[in-house]
């Protein structure tokens, strides 16, 4: 009996040693790192380079297309690639069923206008004759002479009106470049017949070269005191092209909080930029002077007051090592940047300023990005 329970005990027992084994081979969990939006803490009146990625685009660009229907007479087959001056001609429709049509309102205004002559002749002699004898002709028959008169001439006016409309139509057979420019798609061949307002071929003008940045909320309200903007492609690295703001959205996306900014540029006269390159667009943000010398400025969702206290307080990020502490400051006057902080930071400092009530000391984080560098 004791032999039994012996066998009985020692598989338990084998299993107890072989369960603390393993759990004194498994790691311990770390804790993960959490990443966090940071602001770099610069002195009032310091210069601070940022840049921001984006893609190059035409600043026109436009698909041409007939605005009446007919059979394509003339587009090259190579036309891919070829440059055009404003007002070259692109293609060209048959225009002969719009010439017969202007041919046969030339002929329609002709009897027309020999028309009105003939009524306008028969309504003075009309009236000539009532005016010299009353009693030779009725006052009936003049007003009939003057209705005649006035619709002989409105007939003139709306042939005439018939005809320029028939000139316009003859004139829409040809395609024409509304701007200097270099053709990059063709959706149709020569002999097809095409619709009107159905593209034919499409025209780009690299002249002037545009692209859009998005811009952080934080710092789009200092754009307007960005200078020496220059946009470096990837494709030429050493080769950086000054450019300058054209437009400014004015509505902030709804999932990363960035304001749509449009740069444009000169084409190069050494090299040629071309649409969807990818660059990335610097420049100088310079803060405006509205601090003592030494005090700096944040966002104002960098600094906190805890509930227990009445200090001011950031989270100061270690670029380092990531780690955070809390950082008492002093804080001045709201401003266009944000707070100005008097004590407590440096120019260089990097604070959280999003997610502050959640940090905790010494908690391990990253910075993220916020679309510019």
């Amino acid at each position: 009996m004791n032999s039994m329970h012996k066998i009985l005990i020692l598989p338990a027992l084998l299993g107890v040693l072989l369960l603390a084994g393993c759990s004194g081979d498994q790691p311990e969990e770390v804790a993960a790192v959490r990443p966090v939006k940071a602001y770099q803490v610069i002195a009032a009146g310091q210069h601070l380079t940022r840049s921001f990625p984006g893609r190059a685009k035409a600043h026109n660009e436009v698909d041409l297309a007939f605005r009446v229907d007919g059979e394509l007479l003339e587009l090259s087959n190579d036309l891919i690639g070829q440059q055009f001056k404003q007002g070259d001609l692109i293609a060209r429709l048959d225009p002969r069923d719009y010439e017969v049509k202007v041919e046969d309102m030339e002929g329609q205004l002709q009897n027309a206008r020999a028309s009105a002559r003939r009524a306008q002749s028969n309504y003075k002699r009309e009236q000539n004759i009532y005016n010299e004898d009353p009693g030779a002709t009725s006052k009936t028959s003049v007003e009939n002479k003057l209705a005649a008169r006035d619709a002989a001439n409105a007939d003139v006016r709306s042939i005439t009106a018939s005809l320029e409309a028939a000139r316009d139509e003859l004139g829409y057979t040809y395609l024409k470049a509304p701007f200097n420019g270099t053709i990059t798609a063709k959706y149709t061949d020569n002999f097809q017949n095409v619709r009107a307002k159905e593209n034919v071929v499409r025209l780009l003008d690299n002249s002037k070269i545009e692209m859009v940045v998005n811009i952080p909320e934080n710092v789009i309200s200092g754009l307007p005191n960005v200078k020496d903007i220059t946009v470096t492609f990837d494709a030429f690295p050493d080769q950086p092209v000054p450019a300058e703001v054209f437009e400014i959205g004015t509505e902030a996306s709804l999932t990363t909080r960035t304001y749509p900014v449009t740069l444009i540029m000169n084409q190069p006269e050494d090299f040629t930029i071309l649409a969807g390159m990818a660059g990335r667009a610097r420049g100088l943000l310079k803060e405006v002077a509205e601090t003592a010398a030494g005090d700096v400025e944040v966002p104002v969702g960098a600094v906190f007051t805890p509930e227990t206290e009445d200090k001011n307080y950031v989270w100061v990020v270690d670029e380092q090592t990531g780690v955070v502490r809390q950082q008492e400051v002093v804080t001045g006057d709201l401003v266009r940047a944000g707070i100005q902080v008097l004590d407590g930071l440096k120019p260089g400092d990097w604070v959280a300023i999003a997610g502050v009530h959640t940090l905790r000391e010494g908690q391990q984080v990253s910075i993220m990005s916020d679309a510019g560098e």
